[in-house]
């Protein structure tokens, strides 16, 4: 066997194992990323309905106390 076949042999086998570690990390760090976006966009709904007023239903009149439904 070549020795340089060999060295070619194990640079690829080394190369591959670190780009599948190297994807693992890459995977691990989104997630995170995707994890802390999604609690960033849970608080900002949270402070958007705590910040806007609440309109009042109609209690009395015409406008908004009936529902008329038809089958």
């Amino acid at each position: 066997m070549d020795v340089a076949l060999a060295n070619s042999i194990v640079s690829t086998a080394t190369n591959l194992a670190s780009a599948k570690t190297s994807d693992a990390l890459n995977m691990v760090v989104l997630k995170k990323a995707l994890d802390m976006q999604a609690v960033s966009a849970a608080t900002m709904l949270d402070a958007m309905q705590q910040s806007m007023p609440q309109p009042q239903l109609a209690t009395s009149g015409t406008l908004g106390t009936n529902v008329n439904t038809f089958a």
